[in-house]
């Protein structure tokens, strides 16, 4: 089994995160219950012609892979894996609106066909001119770790050199508002650097793409090492840290061993409790967030990758996701979990390489 690694990463967030030369310095602090990202200039990327007829979770896959590609120093992959939550869900709603306003008739198949959950992966390649293995997985928040997964399979096993991953998901007004009224998002806008603290039911919501090249190459450029990955569909609060324990024994570690624990908070009072749990186990260990800058979507988790692989080339923790006043020297290992709403919950272990 060959070892795999992350060579490049690319981000397009709620943050400027789409220029890979800062860390989290700048911060934009929203005050809002819904968070768009920030865009990067598309017409460096993609033709304008072309980005008209893009919808956004489109356009924010397709710059963040070439994004990602190029940092890797690669003209193209094996292979595109992406995992997504709601797919292109602009396009959705606007079918379905259509539906409804021509009362079943003279519909035009443009917004069903450009809705497919694949459709990112499949304007990629498209791109790419990639004719390799392209899947797309749909498993609501664990649906980054399921394309992480496959990916890591393939290259231990040696099937592929280079493979392209990514989690996408973009905000839909109607999406939003159902949501809302669920009290999935809070009812009050809040402030980023005050989300944590907010002892609120729901989260605020955002959108992003996040990006990587996975291969089972070290390059001296290399990011980390992806050790190992577990999800669940369901887990207890109860058993959290006793599973967290079982991962870490499985990859003969402990919880002394584990510099950094990255974790998913979004602020929702019902749900952090299960982040609360495991963080007893790791009373000495230097703790970081991230959902109050990146915004709660179904690949948020992505997100949190991308930040753990950013920390473990770069050696610093940006102010804004420090969980706790612990202080490590050297950080070279990171366990990341997540989960969303008491389901689907994911750990997921980065070395540095």
């Amino acid at each position: 089994m060959k070892k795999v690694y992350i060579n490049s990463i690319a981000s397009i967030s709620a943050q400027k995160t789409f220029d890979n030369t800062s860390f989290l310095k700048e911060i934009e602090d929203f005050e809002a219950n819904v968070i768009n990202v920030i865009n990067p200039n598309y017409k460096d990327y993609i033709p304008p012609a072309a980005a008209r007829r893009m919808a956004k979770g489109i356009k924010m896959g397709v710059v963040a892979s070439k994004m990602a590609i190029k940092e890797a120093g690669l003209e193209t992959i094996d292979a595109i894996i992406t995992g997504t939550g709601m797919g292109c869900v602009r396009d959705s709603e606007k079918f379905v609106s259509a539906i409804i306003d021509n009362d079943e008739q003279y519909l035009t198949p443009t917004s069903f066909i450009q809705s497919t959950h694949n459709t990112v992966g499949g304007q990629i390649a498209l791109e790419l001119q990639c004719k390799g293995y392209n899947f797309t997985y749909v498993h609501a928040s664990n649906s980054f770790e399921s394309a992480l997964l496959d990916a890591k399979l393939q290259l231990a096993l040696n099937e592929e050199k280079n493979i392209l991953i990514g989690g996408v998901d973009e905000l839909g007004d109607h999406t939003t508002a159902i949501h809302k009224i669920i009290n999935h998002i809070k009812t009050e806008p809040v402030k980023v650097t005050q989300v944590l603290q907010a002892n609120t039911k729901g989260a605020v919501f955002g959108e992003g793409a996040n990006f990587f090249v996975l291969s089972n190459e070290k390059k001296n450029t290399s990011y980390a090492e992806v050790v190992a990955l577990k999800t669940y569909n369901s887990l207890p609060e109860k058993d959290v840290l006793q599973e967290a324990v079982h991962f870490l024994k499985e990859n003969n570690l402990s919880t002394n061993d584990v510099d950094l624990l990255v974790l998913g908070n979004n602020g929702d009072v019902d749900f952090d409790t299960f982040y609360h749990t495991l963080s007893k186990g790791f009373q000495d260990t230097q703790i970081a967030y991230y959902k109050h800058v990146s915004g709660e979507f179904n690949t948020a988790s992505s997100f949190g990758f991308w930040l753990a692989s950013k920390i473990l080339k770069t050696q610093t923790i940006p102010e804004v996701v420090k969980g706790n006043n612990k202080t490590t020297t050297s950080i070279k290992t990171i366990l990341l979990y997540n989960q969303y709403r008491g389901e689907n919950h994911s750990f997921t272990l980065l070395k540095q390489c």
